[in-house]
């Protein structure tokens, strides 16, 4: 059987690592190409766009795909929804790897809002040094409070045409511990942090020293993604993919 796993995560390397080697399955695994260097993966990658739905529907029914698994992030909304569109034409099962998201916990000072532009209004009219940890692409909605002053962290190089006057760019890949984040947060003079609630344990380091140090956190919820067959981690997709029982066709 030959499984396409869209991939970007690390539960999406981890079942990769899982399912490589193991008889009667070809692996393939898609990459949004949104990082220069990726982590070397022990099955063949492809990189880019399919041309939405309808080309990545084309994509699976010309390579003969019999199982889709959306392991993308759980903000790239665009991605689930065109998975789900794709696998429903194409004829082929579906099924979404998608981690449980983080719970506001004791100490945990969150406001939750829906949208960046919600977060951007959340951080108030008063001048405040602000921690962006929500990836490059989303960084251009906090021009709308140019009263900040915002540190940014990223794994690729951000450009100069931002409009967002005062931004520190750092550049870093994870995971950090909360240890580190902490130390981090202290020395930068972090008065608030924004995040996306991304769930898992590979970035929940911000969270537990946000909590530690006693810093608000603007906590943007997640985009609705498409109703398929889902399982929350690595572990149970492998274990439903070995076993043989396949979702229903999409």
């Amino acid at each position: 059987m030959r499984i396409l796993i869209l991939g970007g995560t690390g539960e999406a390397s981890a079942l990769a690592r899982g399912l490589a080697g193991t008889p009667g399955r070809d692996v393939t695994l898609s990459l949004a190409g949104r990082t220069a260097s990726p982590k070397p993966e022990p099955v063949p990658t492809r990189t880019g766009g399919f041309g939405g739905p309808e080309g990545l529907a084309r994509h699976l029914a010309r390579e003969g795909i019999g199982l889709l698994v959306d392991a993308t992030h759980p903000f790239a909304a665009r991605m689930s929804r065109n998975a789900a569109l794709a696998a429903a034409q194409a004829g082929v099962p579906i099924l979404a790897l998608r981690r449980p998201g983080w719970a506001r916990q004791q100490g945990d000072d969150w406001t939750q809002v829906a949208s960046m532009a919600e977060a951007a209004a959340a951080l108030g009219p008063a001048p405040r040094r602000v921690f962006l940890t929500i990836g490059r692409q989303e960084v251009a909605a906090f021009a709308a409070a140019p009263q900040h002053d915002y540190v940014v962290r990223t794994i690729e190089p951000i450009g100069d045409a931002l409009p967002v006057p005062r931004l520190t760019r750092i550049r870093a890949r994870g995971p950090f511990d909360a240890g580190t984040e902490a130390a981090f947060l202290a020395s930068a003079g972090i008065a608030v942090l924004v995040s996306k609630n991304s769930g898992g344990a590979a970035t929940y380091g911000k969270v537990l020293a946000a909590r530690r140090l006693s810093l608000p956190v603007v906590m943007v919820a997640r985009p609705d993604k498409p109703a398929v067959p889902q399982v929350p981690d690595a572990e149970a997709a492998l274990a439903l993919i070995l076993s043989g029982e396949l979702p229903p066709r999409g």
